[in-house]
């Protein structure tokens, strides 16, 4: 550990005491989550004939990028985004990212909020830098340690630049703080057993920025959805599904979810790579909607929860 921060001071004399202390934490966490799930994957294989000891390490890899470090590039930074902010958005090419991402393993901190700096003054929101650009820099990161292009050590330096952007860019927003006493609020869960969470983790917050009150559960059982739902007043509950495994279950599961509730109007979208192809799923599913992004399924809730709202008022009223 010691060794990996003098490497980060040597290599900058502008790092200060908050970031060396956040990169100390971010590495130790890195590692500790590392290792877990390395045993794990010991453990799941330990009778097997033929062990993949590169296949465990990119699993593993993986999972360390999509459960922790990419939650916390996203984490903790729920400042309403402006309508301005996501009206005035525009499109960061795959290009854009290709050349990105390598920057995190050459510059410091500094040079790359230059250049995120450079792409906010062409108009681009934070959104669409969260989503589009520093998400999937991080994950090329990750492709680049499968690949052996660079050390652990590489990849936590970088992962950790990208963060310190996300502290100095969301760092500036001035949010009241204010919370709407009818703020909408919302449960998204990956189903028990589909690993890839990245996609749960986005679409969370992304409405948390947009207002909304979430909780998130990760590859959660059908008894804890129920739990949550049965406990807790949800306007809607989103199900991310990236597994054509998952599409069985998922009417019982729909169906289990409104019966218990404790909001009898309650909203289920459906989303994920399944219902990207194939929209009509959701229907079949008993879902009242899906959406083919993040962004869009922002709208798509919106519009299904002030529904069911016209629809309670106008059976009280009518």
């Amino acid at each position: 550990m010691a060794a990996d921060v003098h490497r980060v001071i040597n290599q900058t004399g502008r790092v200060g005491v908050a970031s060396v202390i956040r990169f100390e934490e971010f590495v130790q966490r890195g590692r500790a989550r590392l290792s877990r799930l390395r045993d794990r994957s010991t453990h799941e294989r330990r009778d097997a004939v033929h062990p993949a000891p590169a296949v465990d390490k990119a699993r593993a890899l993986n999972q360390l990028i999509e459960c922790e470090i990419i939650p916390r590039l996203l984490v903790a930074h729920a400042a309403p985004i402006a309508p301005t902010d996501a009206a005035h958005s525009d499109r960061i090419a795959d290009t854009e990212v290709a050349a990105f991402a390598p920057l995190a393993l050459q510059v410091e901190a500094d040079e790359l909020l230059e250049h995120v700096e450079a792409l906010i003054a062409r108009g681009v929101s934070r959104e669409t830098l969260l989503v589009d650009l520093l998400a999937p820099a991080a994950r090329m990161l990750g492709q680049f340690w499968e690949e052996d292009r660079c050390d652990f050590v590489d990849v936590t330096m970088g992962l950790w630049r990208l963060q310190e952007v996300v502290h100095e860019i969301f760092g500036r927003a001035t949010p009241d703080g204010h919370i709407p006493s009818l703020a909408r609020r919302a449960l998204f869960a990956s189903l028990e057993g589909d690993q890839h969470s990245f996609g749960t983790v986005v679409v969370d917050e992304l409405f948390c920025a947009h207002g909304w009150m979430t909780d998130r559960l990760a590859e959660a059982t059908q008894p804890q959805l129920l739990e949550r739902v049965r406990d807790t007043w949800f306007d809607l509950v989103g199900l991310t599904i990236t597994c054509d495994c998952h599409i069985a279950p998922l009417p019982s599961i729909v169906r289990s979810i409104r019966a218990a509730s404790c909001n009898p109007r309650i909203c289920v979208m459906v989303g994920g790579r399944v219902f990207a192809l194939d929209a009509s799923r959701a229907a079949a599913v008993g879902a009242d909607g899906t959406a083919p992004d993040a962004r869009a399924a922002v709208r798509v809730a919106g519009e299904l929860v002030d529904a069911v709202a016209r629809e309670a008022v106008a059976s009280m009223t009518g």
